[in-house]
């Protein structure tokens, strides 16, 4: 407990106050006290190896299906004109390939959404399981 006697009660304290520094001197020696028994003790980490032949890319074993759908409405089914019918009809034979092959719609920009959202619903109907969708990139400058 720091206690100034003397007649100078109103100007600054030039003790230095320990209680503090004590305090955290304590807490830092607990820390340690813990810790260092853990740091004795080896942890061995069995880190896995990679395969280089898993590394290669798989080629995919069927091609996948490709549909163009235009602005108005047509639709190109492995570039070849095809109603909807039909096209219910040719997922539903691709839909029981072993392994089944993936079908990438390419609408163009104009398109309605809906009309999209149909021919998805009718994939899923159908039994097809992977759908995607094809992009163009961007033109370069």
């Amino acid at each position: 407990m720091a206690m100034s006697v003397g007649g100078n009660t109103g100007g600054p304290v030039s003790e230095i106050n320990v209680t503090p520094l004590a305090d955290v001197m304590l807490v830092l020696l607990i820390i340690f006290m813990i810790t260092a028994p853990l740091m004795s003790h080896p942890i061995t980490v069995t880190v896995p190896i990679a395969n280089p032949k898993s590394a290669e890319p798989k080629a995919p074993d069927t091609p996948p299906l490709d549909l163009a759908i235009k602005e108005d409405g047509s639709m190109y089914f492995q570039d070849q004109q095809i109603t909807e019918a039909s096209l219910k009809q040719q997922l539903a034979v691709a839909a029981q390939k072993t392994p089944q092959p993936e079908l990438q719609i390419r609408a163009e920009k104009a398109i309605e959404w809906k009309i999209v959202r149909k021919v998805i619903s009718d994939a899923k109907g159908q039994g097809m399981v992977h759908v995607g969708f094809m992009t163009t990139a961007p033109a370069k400058e």
